[in-house]
């Protein structure tokens, strides 16, 4: 049996975060936008470890005898893991004290970096310690050299949170607790307390240049404050990540809210999965905190003065002329704003939008007037990730407040929006709202809204209209703004037939009958992919022009993998947009050759899921909530959705073309599953999301 190639997926998303380097790298992009690159590739990286690592940590623990059942060796990965994100750091590193930190000097932007403030910043940062910083510091100390013994007791470290290591020589002649005399060297760490003070400080403008300051560097600044008696010998950064993804097991029984805020209470004090640290820090001060915080060596990764960069998200660029990115407002929809009833709009034909591109405001709109509207007496959502300021949620509770059936299924299982979730559903609950938490086994994923209401026929009798929402993209106006998603309206008798099917599953978990329209995970959604798949290979042995293009965030799953492998050697066209994981190899003689992957990285998070199949030129387009990833199709409630209207396929056409053809952001996946820069051709420069930006806004 032929065994075929795949690209380990932790190791191709790598890849991806590699691919965001570039952007930061490119001297093309504004400064500001390349410096939020930074942040986004150092963001990406710890939750990488927190997840992934952490995951892989766990399996590499396991007896050898379940080793030899993985697909892979955990080991081996971790290993190619640590040499891959140590040449990373190397750039990343380069990258921002020797190109972005002069760069920005150069156009009036200086960022303090290891050098005495000004005079006419010293009193302003010495005023700031002491009315501000100097409240939320926490010195503690670990002994000296001379007792290495653990100490129990300790404050907890907090995964994510920035420290100070220290060591210090007592003065002569200052007051010493018992257990220091004046020759010993006294270890001691501080927290950076940037979840209170921002982390870049902006400091007067001297001639026309604005000023930035480390708040590590106030605080360096200032230790004598902090640690009176103490000469102060050396002062190193340090952060710790732990394993913070919940695992739950799931949950045929107990309370599933109590187990989730369980385990979000127990990522305090989950374990270590990397030790970052300053790589001046001394070695008998990095082996006191290996052994006071049970570190184990592969734990530990030096790293540059300057940690936790993913807080560049937050230095006030957007206010230095010409170093961003100008906005792109996003477009109003004319044919939309011409009805004073959303349902009206969307019971005369489909409305497809298309974010951040086009106004959230028109999802906004639906939901605002469905909780409203006297004749609407149900409305039915799923929520995956709402805003921490959720219209949405709002118009929710007001609709119950209004007297409506209003259900929503709220997936507390969503990581990292645990929190937010439990807290919105709290107060739904409290305002009427019939909330549903979770599901055994699966998470669901899907983005879909119902909303029924009643209305007058010719002979007086009522009958319910039924009006739905489906999109690739969270119902969150927050993300809406960066990420980019479709949403289609739709009256469409038989999507929301099936539609009503997916909610009384989510409600009463009765198994879904036949669809006929809509493509539900775990239920028919993979299958009815592998026979459009499968279409388009006996197309192709006919001789006919036969081509797909699929567009997911990730693909990992063997299955579609397989099937895609497959059409490549029967002679289908597949081109491939895949943003992130990609576990197929393109271009491998005798499995692939027909097979082209890009990865497109702008201005926007790609984040739609988009299906072609060409169908012997009568195409056919779904768009999805799933990603072909082993969760999505398995383990997870996910809802594709059939585009009908042959104007709104157009659409879906021409925005597909603009991103196949990018030539300035794509970058062509290798058989290695590298990035490889698209060579110059001589057709005009095409960057596809202003290209679809522009188009949007001439042909709507």
């Amino acid at each position: 049996m032929e065994i075929l190639p795949y690209l380990n997926r932790d190791v191709s998303w790598l890849s991806f975060n590699e691919r965001v380097l570039d952007e930061a790298s490119d001297p093309a992009v504004p400064l500001a936008n390349r410096v939020k690159f930074l942040a986004i590739y150092s963001s990406n990286l710890d939750e990488f470890f927190r997840v992934r690592v952490a995951a892989l940590r766990s399996l590499s623990a396991l007896p050898e005898k379940k080793q030899r059942q993985l697909p892979f060796d955990p080991q081996e990965v971790l290993s190619e893991i640590a040499q891959l994100v140590g040449r990373q750091r190397q750039r990343f590193d380069k990258l921002f004290e020797g190109e972005l930190v002069p760069a920005l000097k150069q156009n009036k932007v200086v960022i303090y970096q290891n050098e005495p403030f000004l005079d006419a910043h010293q009193q302003e940062a010495a005023d700031l310690f002491h009315s501000t910083v100097l409240a939320y510091l926490q010195p503690v100390f670990v002994g000296t050299h001379r007792r290495m013994k653990r100490r129990d007791r300790l404050p907890l470290l907090e995964s994510q949170s920035l420290y100070f290591a220290l060591t210090m020589r007592p003065h002569q002649g200052a007051a010493l607790p018992d257990t220091v005399s004046p020759d010993d060297t006294v270890m001691a760490y501080l927290n950076v307390p940037k979840e209170n003070v921002s982390r870049f400080v902006e400091l007067s403008p001297v001639d026309g240049v604005a000023y930035f300051a480390f708040l590590d560097d106030i605080i360096r600044a200032n230790l004598s404050r902090v640690f009176p008696g103490y000469q102060i010998l050396g002062c190193y950064s340090f952060k710790l990540n732990r394993a913070e993804d919940l695992n739950i097991d799931d949950e045929f029984r107990g309370n599933l809210v109590k187990k989730i805020k369980d385990q979000l209470a127990r990522r305090k004090t989950a374990p270590p999965v990397r030790f970052l640290y300053d790589e001046a820090m001394p070695p008998n001060l990095l082996e006191r905190f290996v052994n006071l915080f049970r570190l184990q060596e592969e734990d530990l990764m030096a790293a540059g003065r300057y940690l936790n960069l993913s807080d560049l998200m937050k230095l006030p660029l957007a206010k230095q002329a010409g170093l961003t990115v100008p906005v792109l407002p996003a477009l109003p929809c004319r044919e939309l704003d011409g009805f004073e009833s959303m349902l009206e709009a969307i019971g005369q034909r489909d409305r497809l939008l298309h974010f951040p591109y086009q106004s959230y405001s028109y999802v906004l709109r639906f939901f605002n007037e469905a909780a409203i509207d006297p004749l609407v007496y149900s409305i039915q959502v799923a929520l995956y990730r709402i805003a921490a300021d959720s219209v949405i949620a709002n118009a929710l509770m007001s609709a119950a407040r209004n007297g409506k059936r209003v259900t929503v299924f709220v997936e507390v299982k969503a990581r990292y929006d645990e929190a937010n979730n439990l807290r919105w559903a709290k107060a739904m609950k409290k305002a009427g709202v019939n909330i549903i938490y979770s599901l055994p086994g699966v998470k669901v994923h899907a983005k879909i809204a119902l909303v029924k209401r009643r209305s007058a026929t010719a002979q007086g009798r009522r009958k319910s209209e039924r009006y739905a929402y489906l999109s690739t993209g969270n119902f969150n106006e927050v993300t809406a703004e960066v990420y980019t998603d479709h949403g289609l309206f739709t009256s469409h008798a038989g999507m929301v037939k099936d539609l009503e099917k997916v909610f009384t599953y989510l409600k009463k978990q009765k198994p879904i009958s036949r669809l006929n329209h809509l493509l539900v995970a775990p239920v028919n959604l993979q299958q009815h992919y592998l026979r459009l798949i499968e279409r388009e290979m006996d197309l192709a042995r006919q001789g006919k022009e036969a081509r797909l293009v699929i567009k997911v965030n990730g693909l990992e799953d063997a299955v579609m993998i397989n099937r895609l492998y497959e059409a490549s050697q029967a002679g289908v066209q597949v081109r491939l947009i895949i943003r992130g994981v990609c576990c197929l190899l393109p271009g491998v003689p005798g499995i692939s050759e027909g097979v082209e992957v890009i990865r497109l990285v702008d201005q926007f998070l790609e984040h739609s899921r988009v299906a072609f199949f060409n169908n012997g030129g009568q195409p056919q387009v779904y768009l999805a909530s799933a990603d072909w990833m082993n969760r999505n199709l398995y383990h997870r409630i996910e809802v594709g959705f059939p585009i009908y209207d042959p104007a709104l396929r157009e659409e879906i056409f021409q925005l597909l073309d603009f991103q196949l053809n990018d030539t300035l952001k794509i970058r062509q996946i290798d058989e290695q599953g590298q990035n490889q820069t698209v060579e110059p051709s001589h057709k005009p420069a095409v960057r596809a999301q202003l290209a679809m930006y522009n188009w949007l806004k001439q042909y709507r």
